[in-house]
């Protein structure tokens, strides 16, 4: 397992962040590991909504398959992924209201294959990036938004 957790404050006000990290369309603005997006459902954003994206990790490409479990709308998304060799991961949107500004706290739990084996072999491969590549995507949320503001 690979926990990944981040958060950051941006000046912008919470329905103009939700709409954004919610559009599919935008994601490749701000996730910095997202290479392109491969098919997303017709219509608007709904509990089992689902998209499949490309995402380059340390120049390894590979497609993840998301389904959106639940929905709070502007509050909290949970996402669950399947990736390559049967990976799972469980991406987790919270934005909450602080000071005048929006909170997002992002979780994103990350399995392997392989049990323990699998585990360890993702360590030495990816190491600190996942957490390092969460935090830059939320620093561009947080710039991409700040200038529209």
């Amino acid at each position: 397992m690979s926990l990944v957790i981040a958060s950051i404050d941006i000046d912008a006000p919470r329905q103009d962040v939700w709409d954004h990290i919610m559009d599919p369309a935008k994601m490749r603005s701000w996730v910095t590991i997202v290479d392109r997006i491969e098919r997303v459902d017709p219509g608007p954003i709904r509990r089992g909504f689902r998209m499949s994206q490309t995402m380059c990790l340390r120049g390894v490409h590979f497609k993840v398959h998301w389904t959106l479990e639940e929905l709070d709308a502007p509050r909290y998304a949970r996402w669950e992924g399947s990736g390559p060799a049967r990976s799972k991961a469980i991406t987790e949107n919270r934005l909450s209201e602080r000071d005048g500004r929006t909170h997002f706290d992002y979780r994103n739990d990350f399995r392997t294959p392989f049990g323990l084996l699998g585990a360890a072999a993702s360590k030495v491969i990816v190491g600190g990036i996942p957490e390092k590549e969460a935090n830059a995507s939320l620093r561009r949320l947080r710039e991409i938004l700040e200038i529209r503001a």
